[in-house]
């Protein structure tokens, strides 16, 4: 009896010691970004992102197995051969509240908007969407123009008093590069506060140009990329130095 529980005691850990690889094969996902339409946009549904005459917005359904996952705007930046990001489209309920479908003030239609939503980061394995907080990120100011991990944008301080130069890297907290340039006047502002970032690889070098001032230019000091596309523990920021040219 005691030499069969031992047996049994045996093969109960040596199943347990079988390597992982021997269970059933993860199925892998297809995720996909279907075909452009184009959608009815204004400054009265988004104001905080539609530019001047701009009247239509070009969206494109996020596919996870063939099944539609979000609405994405704009183009799509490979960070990785596996992750990608893109940005959100966000299709919001604008009735008042004594507004009902089919009444003389307002149709079932009219209810709906469309706007510019955050920036989402997509892993074609997985399937998994995140929606990312980027730092002091403003959707009427932020053109985030992308390189490697790296984001960089115009960002706005939460009082809405001053315009900042921002880089940041995907999984790590606190921006790279947070460097005022203007103070800012919510009233009265260009249409255009910044234009598009520019970045350079060797050396890694970032340009900003906000409105009706000179470019102004940072040297970055990268450090190794911080996406962990797997799990796992929270990684440590790189190693990164900013400093005006």
């Amino acid at each position: 009896m005691k030499f069969s529980f031992s047996i049994l005691v045996f093969m109960t850990l040596l199943f347990a010691a079988l390597p992982s690889t021997l269970a059933a094969p993860r199925k892998p996902h297809v995720v996909a970004l279907g075909g452009a339409r184009k959608v009815p946009y204004s400054r009265a549904g988004d104001p905080a992102g539609a530019l001047a005459g701009e009247d239509s917005l070009k969206i494109r359904a996020l596919l996870l197995d063939g099944a539609q996952k979000e609405w994405t705007t704009g183009d799509a930046h490979d960070v990785t051969d596996r992750s990608f990001v893109v940005r959100r489209a966000v299709r919001l309920n604008d009735a008042l509240p004594d507004e009902k479908p089919g009444t003389k003030s307002t149709s079932a239609a009219a209810r709906w908007v469309w706007q510019r939503g955050p920036w989402l980061l997509v892993d074609r394995v997985t399937g998994h969407v995140t929606a990312l907080k980027l730092p002091d990120y403003d959707p009427g100011v932020s053109q985030v123009v992308w390189f490697r991990d790296y984001a960089a944008y115009c960002g706005l301080t939460a009082s809405g008093k001053s315009l900042y130069a921002i880089v940041t890297q995907l999984a790590t907290r606190k921006p790279l590069l947070s460097r005022k340039l203007a103070l800012f006047d919510a009233e009265s502002h260009p249409e255009v506060v910044c234009a598009a970032t520019e970045w350079q690889r060797e050396p890694m070098r970032v340009t900003f140009h906000p409105a009706a001032k000179d470019a102004v230019s940072f040297d970055i000091v990268p450090g190794s990329a911080v996406l962990v596309e797997d799990g796992g523990d929270e990684p440590e920021a790189a190693a990164v130095e900013a400093k005006p040219n």
